[in-house]
């Protein structure tokens, strides 16, 4: 199930997609905290370190099973220098990554899982971080009393659908009223 939901973080929209029970955060978005013009060369700059890549590698290595580690190897060796250059795209396609996802159109950008996002949110700013961080365990609060409620509501239904189900069946049975069934009395 895809799920987009919206948190405004130091009065920047924040996208957030939600895959298969797991949040991702659009970097894309922070990223034009630093940069409102082009925020797709922050990503990239960010995705050009040493410290960058190691984490997004270590990441893979623990949430991934299909991560591919020998691909990944280059580009831990290469980044950091001045003429490394990663695109969230190549990124995913040649480690088989799933802590981002790239995408284009409508809600396009990159997004990261949210271990990732917050990661790359402290390299943004420390306090735009925090803020995100916040914004976001209130979105999941308000979301988690919203399922209690719903589960409350069907558990009340539940039990009010039984209770009336006994009364009828005593009422049918010892007050002689006649059980109508199909449009014609029994």
């Amino acid at each position: 199930m895809i799920k987009i939901s919206k948190i405004n973080v130091l009065s920047k929209e924040v996208s957030l997609y939600n895959l298969n029970n797991k949040d991702y955060i659009s970097l894309t978005d922070i990223a034009r905290y630093k940069n409102p013009e082009e925020p797709k060369d922050v990503v990239k700059n960010w995705m050009r370190t040493k410290s960058t890549i190691e984490f997004l590698g270590l990441w893979e290595k623990i949430n991934n099973p299909l991560f591919k580690g020998v691909e990944f190897d280059p580009f831990r060796n290469e980044a950091g220098s001045n003429t490394f250059v990663l695109s969230p795209q190549k990124w995913i396609e040649t480690t088989n990554a799933i802590g981002l996802i790239s995408k284009s159109g409508q809600n396009g950008g990159t997004y990261a899982h949210k271990d990732i996002a917050f990661e790359f949110a402290s390299w943004i700013s420390v306090e735009f971080r925090l803020y995100l961080i916040k914004e976001f365990q209130r979105l999941k609060a308000e979301e988690s009393e919203r399922k209690g409620l719903d589960w409350d509501i069907k558990r009340n239904l539940t039990k009010l659908n039984q209770i009336a189900i006994e009364q009828m069946t005593i009422l049918t049975k010892d007050s002689g009223i006649k059980r109508i069934q199909g449009g014609t009395q029994l």
